[in-house]
C-alpha cells in the first residue's frame, strides 16, 4: 500500500469534465481563495471508496498524499485518517492521528477538507481534554485553521456541549472572510437543531445587530418568517 497505488486509484476513476466544474466551485481562480489548487475531478463517495480501501496506509504514504497539490489527494489523505481513527480504540492511534493532522493545517486548506475532517479528528479527540488548541487556532492569520477552530465544535455540539462553540463564534464575529461566517453561522444553526433553539437564541439575542449578515442567515435558516424578521430588523 504506497502512494503510487492509491494514485493509480484516484486517477483511475478521475473526471476530466468534474474537474472544471469543481475548479470553479472551490474557487481556483487567481485572488480567490483556493487559488491554485489542483482539481482531477473526483466525488467524495468515490474518494471515500478509495480511502477505506487503503485504510492501512502508513503515515509516510499519508504524508505524500497530503504534500500533493492535487485536491482529491489531500482529501484522500484525510478520509484515510478519519477511517483510522473512527476504527481504532488505541488511545495511542488517536493522539498520534490528532498531532499528524495538526501538523499539517496548511495541506487542508479547502472549506470541504475542513468540513469532511476536523469534527472527527480534533473535535472528537477533544471530548473530554482541554480544548486551548482551538483558542489557538481560532486566532490564526490561516482562514483555514480559523474553520477548523469552529468547526470542530460540531463534535461537542453532537454531545449536547455548546459552550466554546459560542467562545469561538465570539471571537469570530469581527472576523473578515465569508467562510468563516458560514462556517459560524452554521455551528449556531446546529446548537439550535441539536441541543435548543431557545438557546441560539439567547446567544442571537445578545449579538445578532453585530454579526454579519452572512453568518446571522445561516444561523437562523430554519427559523420561522417571524422569528427571521425578528432578527434582521
Amino acid at each position: 500500500m504506497n502512494f503510487t497505488q492509491i494514485s493509480k486509484e484516484l486517477q483511475a476513476v478521475a473526471d476530466p469534465e468534474k474537474a472544471k466544474i469543481l475548479s470553479g466551485y472551490f474557487k481556483t481562480g487567481k485572488g480567490e481563495y483556493g487559488e491554485g489548487d489542483i482539481f482531477i475531478g473526483i466525488v467524495v463517495p468515490k474518494i471515500r471508496k478509495v480511502a477505506h480501501q487503503f485504510i492501512d496506509a502508513d503515515f509516510e504514504t499519508i504524508q505524500e498524499l497530503l504534500d500533493s497539490k492535487i485536491h482529491e489527494y489531500r482529501l484522500t489523505a484525510l478520509e484515510i485518517l478519519v477511517a483510522k481513527y473512527e476504527k481504532t480504540k488505541d488511545e495511542k492511534l488517536k493522539e498520534k492521528i490528532y498531532k499528524f493532522y495538526l501538523k499539517n493545517t496548511k495541506s487542508i486548506n479547502n472549506w470541504d477538507l475542513v468540513d469532511l475532517s476536523a469534527s472527527y479528528i480534533v473535535g472528537d479527540y477533544l471530548l473530554k481534554r482541554d480544548r486551548g488548541i482551538l483558542y489557538k487556532l481560532v486566532k490564526s492569520k490561516n482562514l483555514w485553521e480559523r474553520r477548523i477552530s469552529i468547526i470542530s465544535t460540531h463534535a461537542f455540539i453532537k454531545e449536547g456541549q455548546y459552550e466554546d462553540t459560542f467562545k469561538i463564534c465570539e471571537i469570530l464575529l469581527g472576523d473578515k472572510h465569508d467562510l468563516i461566517y458560514k462556517a459560524t453561522g452554521w455551528m449556531l444553526r446546529e446548537v439550535g437543531k441539536r441541543i435548543s433553539r431557545p438557546i441560539e437564541m439567547k446567544f442571537l439575542d445578545k449579538h445578532a445587530k453585530k454579526m454579519p449578515r452572512i453568518m446571522l442567515s445561516y444561523a437562523i435558516e430554519h427559523f420561522s418568517n417571524k422569528e427571521k424578521d425578528f432578527y434582521k430588523k
